[in-house]
């Protein structure tokens, strides 16, 4: 099963991305990192974030096509990258499950964004205002949105998983 989390910087996807791959045990690819070791590399730096995104995709790939669970973990603002992602869950015949983390609240949002450090060495965290500037594109087929202003991560990690079941046919399992 392919699971990609979307969302704007500081909304929480990161924290239940994290949470929800260690319950399943699956592989976690989280985009910053791929970016900001481009960055660091100091080679195709041209276009850092197709690059990042690209690299997430075929590493995806090829955990899926082993067996693997993947979570996937970026912004995902375009039409374009959420594309990438049905493409690679098809090659792979697997599953996908989109999510969308918002927070609809405003302040507690830009309190977020305002506070955080970066855990991802030589990466710099957005600013409110390059948050509010980004490029999010309305989504053409709804995906399951979690609103981190109204649940919790680990609410939202046992909501993402029951849902994962679903998919799955079962009551439950730790994998998904």
């Amino acid at each position: 099963m392919l699971i990609v989390f979307s969302g704007l910087p500081g909304t929480g996807k990161t924290t239940i991305a994290q949470g929800l791959a260690a319950e399943m045990r699956a592989v976690y690819l989280r985009i910053d990192t791929i970016e900001q070791a481009i960055r660091n590399a100091e080679v195709l730096a041209q276009d850092v974030g197709r690059s990042g995104y690209r690299v997430a995709n075929e590493l995806a790939l090829s955990n899926l096509r082993i067996g693997n669970q993947v979570v996937v973990d970026g912004v995902n603002p375009v039409t374009e990258s959420r594309q990438a992602w049905r493409d690679i869950a098809a090659r792979g015949a697997s599953p996908l499950l989109n999510i969308q983390v918002i927070c609809s609240d405003q302040q507690e949002h830009r309190r977020r964004v305002e506070t955080r450090h970066s855990d991802i060495a030589g990466l710099t965290p957005p600013t409110w205002q390059s948050v509010l500037a980004h490029d999010y594109e309305a989504w053409n087929d709804a995906p399951l949105t979690i609103d981190t202003a109204l649940m919790s991560a680990t609410q939202a990690v046992a909501l993402i998983a029951r849902r994962c079941a679903l998919l799955h046919g079962t009551q439950s399992h730790p994998r998904c």
